[in-house]
C-alpha cells in the first residue's frame, strides 16, 4: 500500500494499516521540505509506478480529487479495525474510516471518503465521492451528502436531509433542512453565510 501525501492525516492512516496488519510501501508528496513521517521516508510523485496502489493521505478535499485526477493508478481502502460497520454498507475506493466510528445499514460511501474518528452515520445514508465526516459529526438515517462536501467536527444532520455538493457544515453546527450547493453553513439551528 503506497500513500500520497505527507500530513497528519497521512500518520492516522499509517496507524489504521499498521493495525490492519497492512504493509506501506511507500509515502510520496510533492514538498521538498518533508524527508519522512513517523520514520518512513518520503518518496517524490515521478518515483510513482502505475501499477502501485494508493490511498490519498490529504484531508483536503478539493486537493484529495485534484490528485485522484491526477494520478493513473490503483487505490484501495483503509479500516480501522475499530470501527463497527454493518455487512450491508458498502464503501469505494479510496475511502478511509477511522477508529470508533460506526456506519449502520445500507449507507453507501463513495471514492476517497474520509469517516473520521467516532463519527456516526445510521442507516441508508448516501456519501458522494470526497466527502469529508469529521470527528464526533452524527449523520441520522437517510442523509445525503454531496460530492466534495465537509461536515464539520460534532455537527449533527437530522434525518432524511440533503446536503449539496462543495458544501462547508461548521463544527459543532444542526442541520434541520436541506442544504444547496457550494455554501457554508454554522449555527444550531444552520444557517447560510
Amino acid at each position: 500500500m503506497n500513500l500520497y501525501g505527507a500530513s497528519g492525516h497521512a500518520k492516522v492512516i499509517i496507524d489504521i494499516l499498521n493495525k490492519s496488519k497492512q504493509k506501506i510501501s511507500k509515502i510520496f508528496d510533492d514538498s521538498k521540505d518533508v524527508s519522512d513521517i513517523l520514520g518512513i521516508r518520503i518518496s517524490h510523485p515521478s518515483e510513482i509506478d502505475k501499477d502501485d496502489t494508493f490511498i490519498i493521505s490529504i484531508g483536503n478535499n478539493k486537493t484529495r480529487k485534484l490528485v485522484a485526477d491526477k494520478l493513473n493508478t490503483r487505490f484501495s481502502k483503509a479500516i480501522h479495525p475499530n470501527s463497527i460497520i454493518d455487512p450491508t454498507v458498502e464503501i469505494e475506493e479510496g475511502t478511509v474510516v477511522m477508529a470508533g466510528a460506526v456506519i449502520n445499514s445500507s449507507t453507501k460511501i463513495s471514492k476517497h471518503c474520509i469517516i473520521n474518528t467516532a463519527s456516526s452515520i445510521d442507516h441508508d445514508c448516501i456519501l458522494e465521492n470526497y466527502v469529508h465526516i469529521s470527528p464526533n459529526a452524527t449523520l441520522c438515517g437517510s442523509v445525503s451528502i454531496g460530492e466534495g462536501s465537509h461536515i464539520g467536527a460534532g455537527a449533527t444532520i437530522i434525518p432524511g436531509i440533503k446536503v449539496g455538493k462543495w458544501v462547508t457544515i461548521g463544527a459543532g453546527t444542526v442541520i434541520i433542512k436541506n442544504v444547496p450547493d457550494n455554501v457554508t453553513v454554522v449555527g444550531n439551528p444552520g444557517r447560510v453565510l
